[in-house]
């Protein structure tokens, strides 16, 4: 198997929010779109991110009432200081500031109006390494 491409599809109520949120505050740029569908993704090859509305008949019936929940999209940054700085200025609210778990990882939340949470990481040396 060659795998060319990863993306992840989410449900959402509003495909526009979280498709806008992706391209003002992640560089995502929207590539298709149409009516409860939008394919984003990146020139550097990021993962791309497929948002469908709740409800589109192209889900399986079991699948179309279930909202993206639960889920975190993360994105490996390298000046994470810097991106807490970019996304306040730009006027998102962080679901959670820069927090440092002993293991390395430094880490913040934000969340897009359908409630879909975002993780920006960067790897730290963990204390006493």
């Amino acid at each position: 198997m060659q795998i060319t491409s990863t993306a992840v599809s989410l449900t959402v109520d509003d495909v526009a929010a979280s498709s806008k949120f992706l391209v003002d505050h992640f560089g995502y740029a929207e590539r298709m779109s149409a009516d409860g569908f939008a394919s984003l993704g990146r020139e550097d090859g990021g993962v791309d991110l497929i948002f469908l509305q709740r409800g589109l008949e192209v889900l399986p019936p079991h699948l179309r009432e279930v909202r993206a929940a639960g889920t975190i999209v993360a994105f490996v940054v390298s000046d994470l200081d810097g991106e807490q700085a970019r996304l306040r200025a730009e006027g998102v609210e962080l679901t959670l500031p820069i927090r440092e778990e002993p293991w390395g990882e430094r880490l913040l939340l934000v969340t897009d109006p359908n409630g879909v949470v975002y993780e920006l990481v960067e790897w730290a040396t963990p204390a006493g390494s």
